[in-house]
């Protein structure tokens, strides 16, 4: 359990992270008002904060955790990130044809089609518990995909954790009647 003076800095970082988030209205179409983590990341002060957040997240929700999945292209600097300071495995899942070796594919739904993630067939083992993490939640389409192919290599998914979520698009409802622990730092109700 954090002590106060960690729960005053948290809150702080937690703040300093919010205050830097950036806004594009209109991207990627009309009437959506994206959030942008990459605004945030412009500042060292965010980055220190930040890392230190996800750090002491996983250091308490998941302890055990062996492997951070990273998902392209945003997740993969927080999980790089996150491995090396607790000196575990970080593995990518990439959109279909970006890796190389022997691959194992996960074929989602999007909005207006399909998409197939992959990940390296023996980048997990059989039993081993995962983290994974992305910038951003919003409808839980490729967030869910990533936890069925982590599953479908032997991994077992001990949370889901994003910087940002979108509430209004239901990703987290999605994920969790699935089963799937999700944390988010930041949490939005407006999109548009």
């Amino acid at each position: 359990m954090p002590s106060e003076a960690n729960r005053y800095t948290m809150s702080a970082d937690l703040e300093l992270v919010k205050k830097h988030i950036g806004e594009y209205p209109d991207f990627p179409v009309k009437g959506i008002l994206f959030k942008d983590i990459f605004t945030a990341l412009r500042s060292g002060p965010v980055c220190q904060a930040l890392k230190g957040l996800l750090i002491a997240h996983v250091r308490l929700a998941c302890p055990d955790v062996q492997v951070i999945v990273g998902l392209e292209a945003r997740g993969f600097l927080f999980s790089l990130m996150i491995a090396a300071e607790l000196g575990i495995s970080c593995v990518p899942i990439r959109k279909k044809g970006k890796l190389p070796g022997p691959c194992v594919q996960y074929e989602y739904q999007l909005e207006y089609g399909t998409d197939i993630f992959e990940i390296q067939k023996d980048s997990i083992a059989s039993g081993q518990k995962v983290l994974i993490i992305d910038d951003l939640l919003a409808t839980g389409g490729t967030m869910d995909a990533a936890n069925k192919l982590v599953q479908q290599i032997g991994g077992v998914v001990e949370q889901n954790v994003v910087i940002i979520e979108l509430t209004t698009l239901g990703g987290r409802k999605k994920l969790e009647s699935s089963g799937f622990k999700v944390h988010s730092f930041i949490q939005y109700d407006d999109i548009e």
